[in-house]
């Protein structure tokens, strides 16, 4: 595992106008951020339910929380906020929350699956849906990890590493979903989802401290 390293970025030194530039570019992905997870939840969340999945529920689920904290970013760069210290740690720590609030449901109904032996459908839309999410999420990840770096951050940052975590995610339940299809590995839906629920415990964790993960950083 990677070295946790402070998330809590350095005050930030470009001139006012540039900070403005910059706000207005984080507001504009977190905007894009926003309607992606709409969709991507919304298919998730359906498919998931057609097919009896845990894990596609579970990311779907993941996909609204992630939306929130898009929410979350566009209210902090908005109007006098842009400037304010005080939103953006309130902004921090309500990123760090959106993390807990997915784990417990996603666990539960992961040992519930595991224990009935239940056995998820096919889902050619949900193997889609994680393709698309492998390939897009990091691109948005990347680019907001490096306006924060710019603007100094920790809430900006944290949504990023959401988004990457969420590309980390859909890799996983790519796995899962086509091991199922082709090998009628039933198991690996609910192990996926277990995964993550654990991976967001540590990732809100961290970003509640104020600490991230050198590897997305």
């Amino acid at each position: 595992m990677p070295e946790a390293v402070p998330l809590t970025l350095a005050p930030t030194r470009v001139p006012p106008a540039e900070h403005v530039r910059l706000a207005r570019r984080a507001r504009m992905l977190s905007w894009l951020s926003l309607a992606w997870m709409g969709v991507e939840g919304a298919v998730a969340i359906l498919a998931g339910l057609a097919a009896g999945s845990v894990a596609l529920i579970g990311f779907g689920l993941d996909s609204a929380i992630e939306g929130f904290a898009s929410v979350v970013i566009v209210w902090r760069f908005t109007g006098s906020r842009m400037f304010s210290d005080r939103a953006e740690t309130r902004a921090q720590k309500l990123v760090a929350i959106q993390f807990f609030v997915l784990a417990p449901y996603v666990a539960v109904e992961s040992v519930r699956a595991l224990v009935n032996a239940h056995h998820p459908d096919e889902t050619l839309v949900g193997i889609g849906l994680a393709i698309a999410s492998v390939v897009f999420m990091p691109m948005l990840g990347i680019a907001k990890q490096r306006i924060a770096d710019q603007l100094g951050s920790a809430a900006t940052k944290g949504e990023g590493r959401q988004n990457m975590l969420c590309a980390y995610l859909a890799g996983a339940l790519l796995i899962g979903l086509v091991g199922n299809a082709v090998a009628g590995a039933w198991w690996l839906d609910p192990l996926v989802g277990l995964l993550i629920a654990g991976v967001a415990v540590k990732e809100g964790r961290e970003a509640w401290r104020g600490e991230g993960c050198a590897c997305c950083a």
